[in-house]
């Protein structure tokens, strides 16, 4: 059962925080969060560290590679990368393949290189478009939905 008696909500509770600054309301969340966090967890996690975790999470992931900058998503259809094109020249000489989970470019920002994102989820073989607008590559892919599943079996050794 969850220990309502933790909260300080009563009666008196809307006009306390009608007269608190935002100082105040800051203290009383991180003094809140303190309490209802466990003791033994004080050492791997602070309220504040908590707080910015929520604040600073998103759908997208970082960015996949360093010198093309890439960043890679998925929807509920597609998967997204999309690379920022520094000269339109690249678009020229740029040459863009896909394996299931796996998406190479090559020729940029040299002929000679290559560079592999791996994708956030399987896609398929047909049906994906590349799309430049405003200095981005953007690339779509649509999602395979792989429900082939195949048993392992685990033996004993003796």
């Amino acid at each position: 059962m969850f220990p309502w008696n933790m909260f300080p909500f009563n009666k008196g509770m809307k006009d306390a925080m009608k007269n608190m600054n935002p100082e105040q309301i800051d203290t009383f969340v991180q003094d809140l969060m303190g309490k209802i966090m466990p003791q033994n967890m004080g050492g791997m996690m602070n309220p504040q560290e908590l707080i910015n975790g929520f604040q600073s999470s998103g759908l997208r992931q970082p960015p996949v590679d360093g010198v093309l900058n890439s960043t890679a998503f998925e929807t509920h259809d597609f998967v997204f990368v999309r690379i920022p094109i520094k000269s339109e020249d690249w678009l020229k000489q740029l040459r863009i393949y896909h394996t299931s989970n796996k998406l190479i470019v090559e020729g940029i920002p040299e002929l000679e290189d290559k560079h592999t994102i791996t994708l956030p989820a399987i896609v398929r073989k047909k049906g994906a478009a590349a799309n430049y607008k405003d200095g981005i590559l953007e690339i779509k892919i649509p999602k395979n939905i792989d429900m082939q599943y195949s048993q392992i079996d685990v033996t004993e050794i003796m």
